[in-house]
């Protein structure tokens, strides 16, 4: 953040100021890029940093001292969690765009950099009081050395009736065989010849010929959820299309009051409110209010809880579509479609159903996300679980860019203006949104197959549940 900071405040570190609407606007050199681009990867080893370790980080400090986690607690934790990440989004999409628009970037960057820096001394401080778990062993390597070792043993046959002497595991382990779906993987952890394969203190001579069956059970675990997590892709696709909804509300009405307008980027804010509400909504009203009329605690599980979120991204996305749709043809029918800077006789606010739709999509989907891979990884992958939900979003910015590209490409041939030029009011950005809606749906439907595939969700071996409240049953 200093390094983006001092972009602002260095002679010379950008291009001259220009109206890149009306003139040609001089580019930026490789030596005023270079600085740009430098701050934007510490950015991101930074965020990559705190996001993969944060959530597990915090799941931690409610370890009651005997390996074991309140269910209750650690599915409210992952809800305020996301409470109070929206809670930072509201102040950077309000207070710091306000200031950024206002007061220029040299403050707007500035404002940031001290947070930042806040931010890390208040962490460093409050060390003493944390609960800090050993590190362990990257996983990194264990799941390739098991992949390699079922490769080099591809050709041994697997037991129709195996008992737990003929597997390698490590000393302590709760699991002594491994399980039978996706066998051929079993062949990383069989000890042909125990005398010769393992070390006088039980260790593997060659570890990438012969692995434990925890290493096996943490790649099939993996490799299991994967499907599921590669149909939150596309809902990170439609959330990701923010430059679009700051480009259409520019062209809009946004004045709240005959003083005072909303800017433009920070329309996503009702998102982030409708996410903030239905959170504390679903924690402290919608399940006690549920559990009191079953009598018994009871919760949406999370299969219902991520298609729930799945058809809310793709009607939010129908929405929009709708209301792009009314607003360029109010633009063509007002004369004013050649002119980036005009404004359309049409609020704004129309923008809501799409927002409130796409929050309500991210608090039901994205959370049942992470509780769903935290749960169902084993305990040693905590911080893989909570990196998969940022490694969907790094991906959905990938496949988004590459959809984005390919429908620009395509409409555009034959000499069309295309779908998405840089005029809003010139193309067809309301198809483009269809399209979107055309593919989360189609998403939505290999959800299921996904779900169905994957069978029921058992919840986290080996761990650490404590449910002496009774049985906990779908609402």
């Amino acid at each position: 953040m200093v390094l983006l900071w001092s972009t602002t405040i260095l002679p010379g570190a950008k291009p001259p100021a220009c109206d890149q609407l009306r003139n040609g606007c001089e580019s930026a050199t490789w030596s005023q890029l270079m600085p740009l681009y430098f701050a934007f990867g510490l950015m991101s080893l930074g965020s990559g940093g705190i996001r993969s370790s944060s959530l597990a980080f915090g799941a931690e400090q409610l370890d009651k001292g005997d390996g074991t986690k309140s269910k209750g607690a650690l599915q409210s934790y992952f809800s305020w969690y996301y409470v109070f990440v929206s809670a930072s989004s509201i102040v950077a999409v309000t207070c710091i765009v306000y200031i950024q628009d206002n007061l220029g970037w040299k403050v707007g960057f500035g404002v940031p950099a001290v947070i930042m820096l806040l931010s890390a001394l208040s962490f460093f401080l409050a060390s003493p009081f944390y609960v800090k778990s050993k590190a362990n062993t990257s996983l990194l390597p264990g799941l390739t050395q098991v992949l390699v070792a079922s490769f080099k043993n591809r050709r041994t046959k697997l037991p129709t009736q195996a008992t737990e002497e003929m597997y390698h595991h490590g000393k302590g382990s709760m699991r002594l065989m491994p399980s039978e779906n996706l066998r051929f993987l079993n062949k990383a952890c069989m000890a042909k010849h125990p005398e010769q394969d393992l070390t006088p203190d039980g260790r593997a001579s060659n570890p990438n010929s012969l692995c434990t069956v925890e290493q096996v059970e943490e790649l099939k675990a993996l490799i299991k959820v994967i499907p599921i997590w590669s149909t939150g892709i596309m809902i990170a696709v439609t959330i990701s299309q923010s430059s679009f909804l700051v480009l259409q509300a520019s062209s809009m009405d946004r004045h709240v009051t005959p003083n005072f307008e909303i800017p433009s980027g920070s329309f996503n804010i009702f998102a982030i409110l409708t996410l903030t509400i239905w959170i504390g909504l679903y924690d402290r009203a919608v399940l006690p209010l549920a559990s009191k009329i079953k009598g018994k605690p009871c919760q949406l599980s999370l299969k219902l809880r991520m298609g729930i979120g799945l058809l809310f991204s793709t009607a939010s996305m129908t929405a929009w579509a709708i209301v792009e749709a009314a607003r360029r043809s109010i633009a063509i029918n007002e004369g004013i479609s050649d002119d980036l800077r005009a404004v359309v006789q049409m609020s704004a606010m129309w923008q809501l159903p799409y927002l409130v739709l796409s929050g309500l999509a991210m608090a039901f989907n994205m959370i049942g996300q992470t509780e769903f891979y935290y749960t169902e990884l084993p305990k040693s992958m905590s911080s893989i679980a909570s990196t998969l939900s940022g490694a969907g979003l790094s991906a959905a910015n990938l496949v988004a860019s590459l959809i984005m590209n390919a429908v620009d490409d395509i409409t555009k041939r034959g000499g069309n203006g295309g779908w998405i030029p840089s005029n809003i009011n010139k193309g067809h950005y309301d198809y483009y949104y269809w399209l979107l809606t055309a593919l989360s749906m189609a998403n939505f439907l290999y959800y299921l197959a996904c779900c169905k595939a994957y069978g029921p969700f058992k919840g986290r071996v080996g761990t650490a549940f404590d449910d002496k409240d009774g049985m906990e049953e779908e609402c």
